[in-house]
């Protein structure tokens, strides 16, 4: 009787490792050994389990916490250019004013066209529609700075851009059509414009830099320079031709008016009196 024991005992044991033993394919392969049942059982989160066959491999659990470890550094380096949570003051004041400024250029885009039909010279005409060509390729860059934060492109309302939008169009109204001093006055409400623009893209740009988002830094910094550019052509249309001409439209200035030409002379002899007078220490 105890030999018989002893023989079931033996023939149990090796039974026992002959089934949890991998086989050489699974050495030649580098897969794991199945369970009993032949599949593996998954957690909640559809990681997976070792088996009761496996609870003797350390490597397994090893491999899966590496990957977790893993998998969450990423999360951690790609929040940079995700979606932004809010959970930062500056990451929400950053998002507010890409809101503003996308507002701003849709109302540019509605501003420009009429600005440009109001215009008197070909020369500031070409000028408004080259800014608005060149609008549409903001908007759509702007949009791209969205799409690298996760977020989508929604604008709130500016009220600045609002204001000197309505600017605009008095200025259309209250000057006469066809004249250089409309088209002075339509560079001065186009340049309010520039302006606004340039100190908000210049803003986010630095904001951009110091929460590292670079992608989104070199789209905004594009359109900044765009935007320094349409400004300086303005400053170089006026004072090369609209203000010149426009210096000599209607009547002599209200200040000349009511001076007569013997005071005109006199002031002038009064200012070479005013010369000659100066010390040799001052000359």
């Amino acid at each position: 009787m105890k030999q018989s024991t002893t023989s079931n005992a033996t023939r149990g044991r090796k039974s026992a490792a002959t089934s949890n033993s991998p086989s050489k394919n699974q050495h030649k392969t580098g897969g794991r050994p199945t369970s009993t049942s032949g599949s593996r059982p998954t957690g909640a989160g559809g990681s997976r389990q070792t088996g009761a066959g496996e609870k003797g491999s350390p490597r397994g659990n090893t491999s899966s916490s590496d990957r977790s470890r893993k998998t969450s550094a990423a999360e951690k380096g790609a929040s940079h250019q995700g979606s932004f949570e809010g959970e930062s003051h500056l990451e929400k004041f950053f998002l507010d004013q890409l809101q503003d400024i996308y507002y701003a250029e849709q109302k540019i885009l509605q501003s420009l066209p009429k600005m440009q039909e109001a215009a008197t010279t070909e020369e500031l005409k070409d000028a408004f529609e080259d800014h608005l060509h060149q609008t549409q390729r903001h908007v759509k860059r702007l949009e791209k700075v969205f799409e690298t934060l996760g977020k989508r492109a929604e604008g709130k309302k500016c009220e600045a851009i609002e204001g000197i939008s309505r600017e605009a169009e008095s200025i259309i109204s209250e000057t006469e059509e066809g004249t250089l001093t409309r088209d002075a006055a339509l560079i001065i409400a186009a340049q309010k414009v520039e302006h606004y623009e340039i100190a908000t893209y210049g803003g986010l740009v630095q904001l951009a830099i110091t929460m590292q988002l670079h992608d989104a830094a070199d789209l905004l910094d594009k359109t900044l320079v765009e935007e320094e550019d349409t400004d300086a052509r303005l400053t170089e249309i006026a004072e090369n031709e609209i203000n010149l001409r426009a210096e000599h439209e209607g009547n002599q200035y209200s200040w000349n008016q009511g001076a007569s030409g013997e005071e005109r002379e006199g002031a002038g002899e009064e200012e070479e009196e005013d010369v000659d007078e100066e010390s040799p220490a001052t000359r």
